[in-house]
């Protein structure tokens, strides 16, 4: 039986410098971690924290690395450290839990690296990348992969330019939006007005942003036999709640700009 799995493939730009290599490597050990909780009880997961500034994930479903990989973006401390992310998806044979994620050999791993090693060499590096294996006879959107490819890069493409455009306070409105789903909560987070917010995520494009995301979950979990759109739902769920346990570490009150 054939298991539906996405993966990413994270690497940190600028690592090297600013003698900010320790801080990085711990603080992907906590992520580590922390994704683990996250995808307990919903998302089989295996992930690999490697030469210090690169996380390795194959999970359950075709949504659930972007998923976690969206997620880790919104919430990154270091931003002039950004993350960029290597993503595919389709069927693996094995069961997740039963890969030894140091050693596994799979051409969905070859196209998250190739994906991210895309990225690597771009000077003004986007944040998201998909690459998919080559067209199938398979009844599947594998028929179709590399014009899906096409679409999906074409989206995230367009969405980075509305990300790259916010600014601080904008992406922090719309980081937290994400998290706490009302503008009346952020309100209160932030000690600002709801107009503020209001203001805030219209200048930002926070709608149009989180919407892109969504859609994106969607069509992902759409193109799968198993119906993983509640595995999503449960999946985003449980990251919510663990961040909101602990609002004041992801976001302290140093983020709370003017």
């Amino acid at each position: 039986m054939s298991t539906e799995v996405s993966i990413f493939i994270m690497d940190i730009s600028n690592s090297s410098k600013e003698n900010i290599g320790k801080a990085l490597s711990d603080y992907l050990g906590q992520l580590k971690e922390s994704i683990s909780l996250w995808t307990k009880n919903t998302a089989g997961t295996q992930i690999s924290h490697r030469a210090g500034d690169e996380l390795v994930l194959v999970s359950n479903g075709y949504a659930t690395a972007y998923t976690l990989a969206f997620y880790i973006s919104r919430i990154w401390k270091f931003t002039d450290h950004p993350p960029y992310f290597g993503l595919s998806f389709g069927t693996i044979k094995e069961d997740v839990r039963d890969i030894n994620i140091e050693t596994w050999i799979h051409p969905l791993m070859k196209q998250a690296r190739n994906a991210n090693n895309h990225l690597k060499k771009q000077p003004d590096r986007l944040l998201f990348r998909f690459a998919l294996p080559a067209s199938s006879n398979e009844q599947d959107f594998t028929v179709f992969s590399k014009q899906f490819e096409i679409l999906i890069n074409t989206n995230l493409m367009l969405k980075q330019g509305q990300i790259n455009e916010q600014t601080d306070i904008q992406s922090l409105v719309c980081s937290l939006y994400l998290i706490l789903g009302q503008q009346k909560k952020v309100s209160e987070h932030l000690k600002r007005t709801t107009a503020t917010i209001s203001h805030h995520m219209k200048q930002g494009k926070t709608q149009i942003i989180l919407h892109a995301f969504d859609n994106i979950v969607k069509v992902l979990d759409s193109l799968g036999a198993q119906d993983n759109h509640r595995l999503t739902d449960k999946l985003q769920t449980n990251i919510n709640h663990y961040i909101i346990t602990h609002l004041s570490d992801y976001f302290p009150e140093e983020r709370r700009l003017s």
